[in-house]
């Protein structure tokens, strides 16, 4: 099987959102020789489309979370080589406080994991200082900050302004998303990127942390 046929195998089964269906294809990936980065493209894509899905009201939330553990199911059975005896760049994810949205950081946390990350997904609505205490814990290389409402969008300012203060703003990068969010707005409060979806933010963390 050609590895485009494999590709898209791998995408349409994380679309069917069923657990069994992502484990087969990825099982007949492995068979085919794929390798385990590729398979995990595969699988990201298909991520990206549910996710995509999800926002034009195709899908609702349970369909998105059986895709989400379906894939780290699948990622947890590859043989990573070499990847896995490597340091792994440590990332700190939430959503800020007073703003309960979830979906769309659980998938950029997801994707970020399979990709080679190490995540600690703080949740949502989190206070800002448990985004500091987490990155002092875990020595976090990057901080994600979801914000999906324009009145919880000055929380991701607050956080950056909390690293200054507490003199980590130099060791760590800081990475805003969710909609009302802009390269602009992440430019304005001193953020080192902004990711418009789960696919770039992988990208985006890789060009900054690897």
């Amino acid at each position: 099987m050609d590895k485009q046929a494999l590709l898209k195998e791998l995408s349409d089964a994380m679309v069917s959102c069923k657990a069994d269906v992502i484990m087969a294809a990825t099982k007949k990936a492995v068979d085919e020789g794929m390798p385990s980065v590729e398979i995990i493209d595969g699988l990201a894509a298909g991520m990206t489309e549910v996710g995509d899905q999800f926002e034009r009201g195709k899908v609702f939330l349970p369909h998105v979370m059986m895709a989400a553990n379906g894939m780290q199911a699948a990622v947890d059975t590859l043989d990573m080589g070499s990847a896995g005896a490597t340091v792994k760049k440590v990332i700190i994810n939430g959503t800020v406080e007073g703003d309960v949205h979830d979906i769309g950081k659980s998938i950029v946390s997801t994707m970020l994991q399979s990709a080679g990350f190490e995540v600690h997904d703080l949740g949502r609505d989190v206070p800002n200082a448990k985004f500091i205490e987490a990155i002092k814990e875990y020595n976090a290389d990057m901080v994600g900050l979801s914000a999906l409402m324009t009145t919880t969008l000055t929380g991701q300012k607050e956080i950056i302004e909390l690293l200054k203060a507490n003199g980590m703003r130099d060791n760590i990068k800081v990475m805003v998303g969710g909609a009302p969010a802009t390269t602009a707005w992440a430019e304005k409060i001193g953020a080192d990127c902004y990711a418009e979806n789960a696919t770039e933010a992988v990208d985006k963390a890789k060009t900054l942390l690897l």
